[in-house]
């Protein structure tokens, strides 16, 4: 009898020649982002986003920062089930877009339209196959999805450094 499996929801968004990357995409960004978190407890924080000056920024209740490089792969509205990428978002600074555009590169290369159309419907899920695979194509540490009202901000980061502003 065959093992039930849980339903993949990027399954439909890549061909079978491409999930084993997706899947080692979405094994090493999991791995990665918990064991950052089990020691920066980064996922209970309050996060900002400096577009700027390129970081991300973690206050944590007590009163520990944590901020990073930054990248952001793409938005999920969450009303109307769509992705868009940040590689075409006219409010996201282009310089936050390198990651993005690695992946419609990829997508490109491959004959992957999820990767290269603007604008998709889809499942959350997707969103996090879309980020692993930004993560992974741009050596990415974590990754962090923010709310923004009824949509995500799904982002990658780079090497976390922890302080304490002086009191």
């Amino acid at each position: 009898m065959p093992r039930s499996r849980k339903k993949d929801p990027s399954a439909a968004l890549f061909a079978p020649e491409h999930r084993p990357l997706i899947e080692r995409a979405i094994a090493e960004l999991q791995h990665k982002t918990a064991a950052l978190d089990a020691v920066t407890h980064f996922s209970k924080a309050e996060w900002t986003v400096d577009q700027d000056v390129g970081t991300i920024i973690f206050e944590r209740d007590d009163g520990i920062q944590l901020s990073a490089p930054v990248q952001i792969i793409g938005t999920y509205n969450s009303a109307d089930k769509t992705w868009l990428w940040a590689w075409d978002n006219p409010s996201i600074e282009k310089p936050l877009t390198r990651a993005a555009a690695a992946v419609q590169a990829y997508g490109q290369e491959h004959g992957i339209s999820s990767l290269t159309t603007r604008e998709i419907s889809c499942e959350e899920g997707d969103c996090w196959a879309f980020t692993a695979l930004g993560a992974k194509l741009d050596d990415a540490q974590g990754a962090y999805r923010g709310p923004a009202g009824p949509t995500y901000v799904f982002m990658t980061f780079g090497k976390v450094e922890m302080s304490k502003p002086a009191d």
